[in-house]
């Protein structure tokens, strides 16, 4: 499978099954799109107006070599492995301790109902912690690296417990080898030197929760009270960012129908001394007004070409920061059993309630039927975990066929299964985001690559042609395809 497209100027061509990514003149690009359905000689007649004979019949020998050596038109050949791979013994290797369902903002979006999850405010006990972090090694196998995300409602509402489930985790590393990796997603209302402190010394990561300007932050996340958050919690943010050197971090926002600029509040972001930046697409229901519509995909397609440009512009400037959904490795990233089969939901990856419930992930914690077990008798339902291990992009026939297939992993499987009642549908608006963040993820890599050489040429005088690098094959014209 090959998918060609245009962004800002660049012709990119993708061989979806070898993650060969070339950057090709026009006349390279035309040829490839004719190359599979069309003989040399009904080419060369059919691009005869446009270019040279001797041209295009250079060209398609060069496609053609490029066949051969597996780096175009490639073959699917990982169906049978991702089967075998879900026919493993499950390992689990990270855990979503709602260790709050409880918050002090009332988020318009939030799916977790101001932290109650459908459910009642609670905040989990040390000993309910504990047994989850038993759990989580009983059940590791030989994995030595073992994630833990803090999570809400607001962590920070129940922090002591967070603190002393970590100490408790440092000394279970030592009795067992195992090294947790500690995350911690907050809001900000309750963070305060002494919890960065900590946060620094013991957590690899910190999400930060903002949306981008203070009118879309205010409006969508305010105290119950309507107050706006902004200015309380963007002081902690900037100061936090720094205290973790720009790294191990990254503010988190969520755009809707209501900021369909969206690129606007990352370029606010950046310009606050951010650098690790993901703003995301809220998901909900057509009901909510402040729902991303169908009508709404053009926008935001021409808005993340336009935040790509933004990126370009301000990497030449020196000022690059990192924007999530753009972050892509076409070099070397996760093996293919993850970019076939996802984020590990209800396998490798499970959340744990305040009582201790285990569910999938967080967004179907509060739904029975996606009930797994509990820390005290483990995993009970295990019909629901087999249901999740067989969840990949050859069990969705929306994603076969996909040329995104092998970044997005067949998406969200809560997103699915909230609009269309599966696990094994996909949730189509996000879907079209998905696709043109790929390509402007692919685009960024690649004229980012050209632009480096480019100025590496201007310092050296001593090359004219583009090389590999970052796993991309760019060019400045098809007589060097390869």
């Amino acid at each position: 499978m090959v998918h060609q497209y245009k962004n800002n100027g660049c012709n990119i061509v993708l061989d979806v099954n070898s993650g060969a990514v070339h950057m090709v003149d026009d006349i390279a690009y035309d040829v490839i799109a004719l190359y599979k359905e069309k003989t040399k000689e009904e080419i060369t007649e059919l691009l005869q107006n446009q270019y040279e004979q001797s041209e295009v019949e250079d060209t398609y020998e060069e496609v053609a070599e490029l066949e051969k050596e597996g780096q175009l038109f490639t073959e699917d050949i990982y169906e049978n492995y991702i089967m075998d791979f879900k026919k493993r013994k499950t390992v689990v290797k990270a855990l979503c301790l709602h260790i709050a369902h409880d918050c002090n903002l009332a988020c318009r979006y939030c799916f977790a109902e101001e932290g109650e999850y459908h459910g009642r405010r609670a905040l989990m006990s040390f000993e309910v912690g504990k047994k989850a972090l038993d759990f989580l090694i009983a059940n590791s196998g030989s994995r030595r690296n073992l994630e833990v995300d803090f999570f809400g409602g607001e962590p920070l509402m129940n922090w002591q417990v967070v603190k002393d489930l970590v100490a408790y985790g440092r000394e279970q590393e030592k009795l067992h080898d195992k090294n947790f990796r500690f995350t911690l997603t907050t809001n900000g209302v309750l963070l305060n030197d002494e919890i960065m402190e900590f946060v620094n010394k013991e957590m690899a990561n910190i999400v930060l929760s903002i949306d981008g300007r203070q009118e879309v932050h205010d409006q969508m996340r305010p105290f119950r009270k309507g107050a706006g958050s902004y200015e309380l919690i963007v002081p902690k943010f900037q100061k936090a960012a720094e205290s973790r050197k720009q790294t191990n971090y990254y503010v988190r926002g969520t755009y809707t129908h209501h900021n369909l600029d969206f690129a606007e509040d990352v370029k606010h972001l950046a310009d606050l001394g951010f650098r690790q930046i993901s703003v995301e697409p809220v998901v909900a229901g057509p009901q909510e007004d402040y729902a991303i519509q169908e009508q709404d995909l053009e926008t935001l397609k021409a808005e993340y070409d336009k935040l790509a440009v933004e990126m370009l512009k301000r990497h030449k400037e020196g000022k690059d920061f990192n924007f999530f959904h753009f972050m892509i490795d076409l070099e070397g990233g996760p093996c293919v059993a993850k970019r076939l089969s996802g984020c590990g939901s209800g396998t490798e990856y499970l959340a744990v309630t305040p009582w201790g419930d285990f569910y999938p992930c967080h967004q179907f914690v509060g739904n029975e039927a996606f009930l797994m077990g509990n820390v005290d008798e483990g995993i009970t339902r295990t019909d629901i975990q087999d249901e999740f291990k067989l969840c990949n992009v050859y069990a969705k026939e929306k994603c076969r066929d996909c040329f995104a297939k092998f970044y997005c992993s067949g998406g969200c499987a809560a997103n699915s299964y909230h609009f269309h009642g599966t696990i094994t549908d996909a949730y189509d608006v996000g879907c079209e985001l998905q696709k043109k963040r790929v390509e402007c993820a692919i685009m960024i890599k690649a004229a980012i690559a050209e632009m480096d050489e480019s100025l590496n040429d201007n310092e050296t005088n001593s090359q004219t042609n583009i090389e590999k690098q970052d796993g991309l094959k760019c060019h400045d014209h098809a007589k060097d395809l390869s």
